[in-house]
């Protein structure tokens, strides 16, 4: 980290914008994550990126081996600029970084041997996996699973949309997160790894400022 660009570049940002990364940083946890595998409706992955932002949560990891996506925009809503995008090509590449990071595997699934969404125990990293809008997530998935979780419903309708399970979820497992013990919260380090690429995401021309400045400061 280059903390003379970074206090370069905070130079750029009104003091309302700085106070707010800040606010937010520190509501930020990589304490829980979320891995979408193989959805193919575009809205439903860039909904998803933005109930990781409304929630706090930094990483998305998104699994792509059939078919390659972009992210929608419009629906992300400016999502994209707050939410670390991870993307893979593989299943088993994003498990095993997953596990090399120290999380569980949680598959989202109404499998009757699932744990109940509020008997949840949030004391554990955990990954939660959404799997497909028509088939759910892969046996690849499931074999690998730590756990498995489910929502509880009452009616007729034995599935939700992606984006709404993800919400529910996360909204659950983040508000008992911070009521807990839990150390939760981003390293120094990791806040202003974050800050420094919102500040490059958000300064107009932010490339150009960036060669400027170390064309005009060639010790740095």
């Amino acid at each position: 980290m280059d903390l003379a660009l970074f206090q370069y570049l905070q130079t750029y940002l009104t003091e309302r914008r700085t106070a707010l990364f800040k606010k937010v940083l520190s509501e930020r946890t990589r304490h829980f994550t979320v891995a979408t595998e193989d959805v193919y409706q575009l809205h439903n992955t860039s909904a998803v990126m933005r109930t990781c932002d409304v929630f706090g949560i930094q990483d998305l990891h998104v699994v792509e081996e059939r078919l390659g996506k972009r992210v929608d925009k419009e629906i992300a809503m400016g999502a994209q600029k707050w939410v670390s995008l991870k993307r893979y090509h593989s299943i088993t590449d994003c498990i095993k970084n997953l596990r090399d990071s120290g999380y569980q595997i949680i598959a989202t699934t109404p499998h009757d041997a699932s744990t109940l969404l509020h008997e949840f125990d949030v004391s554990k990293k955990s990954a939660f996996f959404f799997g497909k809008e028509s088939d759910g997530l892969s046996d690849t998935v499931m074999n690998a699973a730590d756990g498995f979780l489910k929502i509880p419903m009452y009616g007729f309708t034995e599935s939700l949309n992606i984006s709404v399970s993800a919400a529910i979820i996360l909204q659950s497992v983040v508000s008992k997160m911070k009521q807990s013990k839990v150390n939760w919260q981003l390293s120094e380090a990791e806040k202003l790894e974050i800050e420094m690429e919102w500040m490059k995401k958000t300064i107009k021309a932010s490339e150009e400022i960036i060669e400027r400045y170390y064309l005009e400061n060639p010790e740095q």
